[in-house]
């Protein structure tokens, strides 16, 4: 059976028995008309007033985004609202770049990502999350932590925050408040939000919305500096638009993610001794820190001692900027990186992502096909693949016998779960 998995901007074709899982979403066409879908939640949300109505000519008015590593479409979002504020003079509005911890982007990432009339029209800043004097105090924590926010958010007149929907590994779901925590929070408090007890928690998971401490934190926060309005999307594996959600923070997100977890859940009768992974293709393979969503996806129906194939391009390395690969050089096996993780002295950016691929290697071996050298990899303690089937026929070798097989062409924008286990 041929499948196609999601890889860089295009797919990778893989050969395997037809008797293998292919576990993916329910298929969701594309709205016919997403222009007005966006409209109508823009003038009739969920749980606030129409937009237009609670705006001032003269506020100013901030515009939270996405970063590059995500697929929202701002092109689209960001022209519409300001659209439906056209009573507000254009060098009112301030666009935020939720960035968190990562990286600014370029002016051709911002084309991309918004337009170029955008980008040409709009006060465009990114979010530095180690910049105190870009930062605002908002709060103080529940879990232990100060709350510090992006300056231009806090002293703007009107906030809005924009984003898509899709299963997230830790904080149940992305979008809604996580545009705002992590996304221009400062970084203390984002080292908080992330660390190894909030990580490590069993509630911190797939699909998990109610008790989940990741995303208690997140609603938290936002409650500091509530914003205005929120503008959020549901998308396919073609990134197209499917769903429109806006108004209240936290009643359009949760309406949202009733949504998206109706498509997103796939039921499987059991674990398998293979799963062979995407990381939904660009932007969110860009690299081996963002990989890890994918492989924790994959975790979730793969067998103890099994195998994970992750088929992400990794264009972008691991990447170069933040503590991702340093901190696998600090010790020699998966467990030795969580007992560094866990130490309550131990406190780095990127710990996060590198204690849950450390948590999935405890359990499974994890291969990687990616642009990613061979090198690089194994520096991550993870075995690297140029050949996808040549692993698998190579895997059936070792155990002697024929291997169950699961392929998840869509990556973590599907739930998977065993009902046994649900």
């Amino acid at each position: 059976m041929k499948t196609h998995v999601l890889y860089g901007k295009s797919e990778v074709e893989v050969n395997v028995p037809d008797d293998s899982t292919v576990i993916e979403p329910k298929k969701i066409e594309a709205l016919d008309d997403y222009t007005s879908a966006i409209q109508n939640v823009l003038r009739q949300p969920t749980g606030s007033k129409p937009l237009k109505e609670m705006v001032k000519k003269d506020d100013i008015v901030s515009i939270v985004i996405s970063d590059i590593t995500r697929p929202t479409p701002n092109h689209i979002l960001v022209p519409l609202l300001i659209e439906e504020l056209s009573h507000v003079p254009r060098e009112n509005f301030v666009i935020i770049n939720g960035t968190g911890t990562h990286r600014d982007q370029t002016r051709d990432e911002l084309i991309q990502m918004l337009g170029e009339d955008i980008v040409d029209s709009v006060k465009i800043v990114h979010n530095h999350c180690d910049e105190k004097e870009s930062l605002v105090k908002v709060g103080h924590s529940k879990y232990g932590c100060d709350a510090y926010l992006n300056k231009d958010y806090v002293e703007s007149d009107f906030k809005i925050v924009t984003g898509f929907i899709e299963p997230h590994f830790f904080a149940g779901f992305s979008g809604g408040p996580k545009g705002i925590m992590p996304g221009i929070a400062g970084l203390e408090t984002i080292k908080t939000f992330h660390n190894a007890k909030m990580i490590g928690d069993p509630r911190s998971t797939w699909g998990n919305l109610e008790d989940n401490p990741v995303q208690d934190m997140a609603r938290e926060v936002n409650t500091m500096c509530k914003p205005d309005f929120m503008l959020n999307v549901a998308l396919n594996k073609d990134k197209h638009i499917t769903a429109a959600f806006g108004g209240d923070v936290f009643e359009a997100h949760k309406e949202g993610c009733a949504y998206v977890k109706e498509h997103a859940m796939f039921k499987c009768d059991d674990r398998f001794d293979v799963v062979i992974a995407s990381n939904s293709g660009y932007p969110l393979d860009q690299n081996l820190y963002q990989t890890v969503k994918g492989m924790s996806a994959a975790s979730k129906v793969v067998k103890e001692g099994g195998n994970i194939i992750m088929v992400s391009e990794c264009a972008d390395g691991f990447p170069d900027h933040g503590k991702f690969a340093e901190i696998f050089k600090m010790a020699d096996t998966p467990q030795g990186i969580l007992d560094l993780i866990h130490d309550p002295n131990f406190s780095e950016v990127d710990q996060w992502q590198v204690q849950k691929q450390a948590s999935i290697q405890t359990f499974a071996n994890v291969y990687v096909y990616s642009e990613l050298t061979d090198q690089q990899l194994k520096d991550s303690m993870l075995n690297p693949t140029s050949d996808i089937e040549q692993t698998i026929a190579d895997l059936e070798k070792q155990y002697g016998r024929k291997l169950s097989i699961g392929v998840m062409p869509q990556g973590p924008l599907t739930i998977p779960y065993v009902e046994d286990e649900a």
